[in-house]
């Protein structure tokens, strides 16, 4: 689900707001639940996805977050000239734009996620002028690959942000990875939870406390979650790296560069020119 909060605007958008007939609220949202929204969530909206942000992510970018931020610059992976040969998992893939970036590079990537529609995505891009990737359509938290398959993981606003439980998508991320792998993953910075998502000045003033754990979740008539997210503190998601056996490298806040004018959401360059908007945790396995 490459890109997929934002894809969301925001996920608690004023802009775009829930989907219609979906109320939005806060409550508690397991795991099976928040892995069943997801789901139905994508399948629905991975066309309209696609649409609105296909130019910006390209069709083989790897493009961290909405700033901007690609990986040719960042080399958070490593070196571009390290990921040849190098088995790389990519976790809420969408269509597959950051392991195709790998692929052309040498890597042999594997796009997962758990959309099948977002899948289907990526192979309409994917042809035979570009390197193969395998994609796989599985739940994060259950990865259907042996112990110490690859080399490298990274997931670029897909998944994490989305699981009840975070430190069991760790868990299994460090059990595929082989020792010294590095685990890169993107996610909204989470003091974004505490200002409206509004691009303008109105999106500058807080509005809830950062402090509040409590799921957003847009629901049906029945009450049954249509999109759940859920959100954790800096501290808490440094906590999770841990508790996954991880050691954090670098905890990255991309600035937004002056040629980005894009606007989308709680997206704009007046807000990310005061406040952060992605944050990119990189790890290492022991």
């Amino acid at each position: 689900m490459n890109q997929e909060d934002y894809a969301h605007e925001d996920a608690r958008g004023a802009d775009q707001g829930p989907e219609d007939d979906a109320e939005a609220t806060r409550r508690d949202a397991g795991e099976a639940e928040s892995s069943r929204a997801a789901r139905g969530w994508w399948d629905r909206n991975a066309d309209d996805y696609q649409n609105e942000h296909g130019s910006f992510l390209g069709d083989d970018r790897f493009v961290w977050g909405p700033e901007g931020l690609d990986e040719a610059e960042a080399a958070l992976l490593g070196p571009a000239e390290s990921l040849k040969g190098k088995d790389v998992l990519e976790i809420g893939a969408g269509a597959a734009q950051c392991s195709r970036w790998l692929a052309a590079r040498g890597a042999r990537p594997v796009a997962l996620d758990l959309s099948h529609r977002q899948l289907q995505h990526a192979l309409r891009i994917g042809g035979s002028d570009v390197p193969a990737v395998r994609l796989v359509e599985a739940d994060a938290g259950r990865l259907p690959f042996r112990d110490a398959s690859f080399d490298l993981a990274c997931s670029a606003y897909g998944a994490v942000p989305f699981v009840a439980d975070p430190v069991n998508v760790m868990r299994e991320v460090r059990r595929v990875l082989r020792p010294g792998g590095r685990w890169v993953f993107s996610v909204t910075h989470p003091l974004r939870w505490a200002f409206p998502d509004e691009p303008g000045p109105e999106g500058l003033s807080v509005s809830a406390s950062y402090f509040d754990r409590t799921p957003y979740v847009e629901q049906d008539e029945e009450g049954r979650a249509v999109y759940v997210e859920h959100h954790r503190t800096v501290g808490d998601r440094v906590r999770d790296v841990v508790a996954g056996g991880f050691r954090l490298v670098d905890l990255v806040e991309p600035e937004w560069p002056a040629w980005n004018s894009q606007e989308w959401g709680g997206w704009s360059p007046l807000r990310g020119n005061l406040i952060p908007g992605t944050a990119i945790f990189v790890c290492e396995r022991d």
